[in-house]
């Protein structure tokens, strides 16, 4: 049992963190036999691991079609986006009235390294971190890494991505958070209206790839 929980929590983190970097793109099919092989491991700390993301609202269980990315409809990301940004405005209004110590590297600003889809998720995760109230933390991290394979799959339709994120990033190092929160909810509301064609070209990214 615990050999088993061990490969389970292994598999869950390393899965998480390939949807969070790409490796899996919006409605691809993740299938346990093929991870089981990937892990040495026999199927059942595989599925507890992908129905544990299941849960967080990772992965899609179709049933009897398998376990896929979410491949996201125009209401869904629709919502998922005023999600993230009622969630960071929230965060944004504690640490403003918070008098306590921020976690270790809630500071972290974008910067110049890696991607903007990295720095993008790093950014938030800082604003949450900075507050303390760990149900929000976890709540901004899961729609985080819900967002993550959309971001990469429509990076292309995004102008001035790293202009963006540097504002956000100068706004929140000087934790001017009237500024910031303006800011996040210009980048969202940018985000709902290109909702429709982010779809559209997930939609075509999938569809290619059958």
């Amino acid at each position: 049992m615990c050999a088993n929980h061990s490969k389970s929590a292994l598999v869950y983190r390393q899965v998480r963190q390939a949807l969070r970097s790409g490796l899996y793109l919006p409605g691809q099919r993740i299938d346990p036999g093929v991870l089981a092989v990937e892990f040495n491991s026999s199927p059942t700390p595989v599925r507890a691991a992908l129905y544990r993301l299941v849960g967080e609202g990772l992965i899609d269980d179709h049933a009897r079609n398998g376990l896929h990315v979410p491949l996201f409809t125009e209401l869904g990301l629709r919502d998922l986006y005023d999600w993230m940004e009622r969630l960071l405005l929230i965060a944004c209004d504690r640490v403003s009235l918070e008098d306590t110590p921020a976690r270790a590297g809630s500071d972290a600003a974008p910067g110049d390294e890696g991607d903007a889809i990295e720095r993008t998720w790093t950014l938030f995760d800082a604003i949450a971190g900075a507050t303390a109230f760990r149900p929000l933390q976890q709540a901004i991290e899961q729609a985080n890494d819900r967002l993550a394979p959309v971001r990469r799959a429509k990076r292309a339709l995004i102008d001035h991505a790293d202009e963006e994120l540097a504002e956000l990033g100068r706004y929140w190092q000087a934790r001017d958070i009237p500024a910031l929160q303006a800011a996040l909810s210009d980048y969202h509301t940018r985000r709902r209206r290109l909702v429709p064609r982010i779809v559209a070209l997930l939609v075509d990214q999938h569809e290619r790839r059958q």
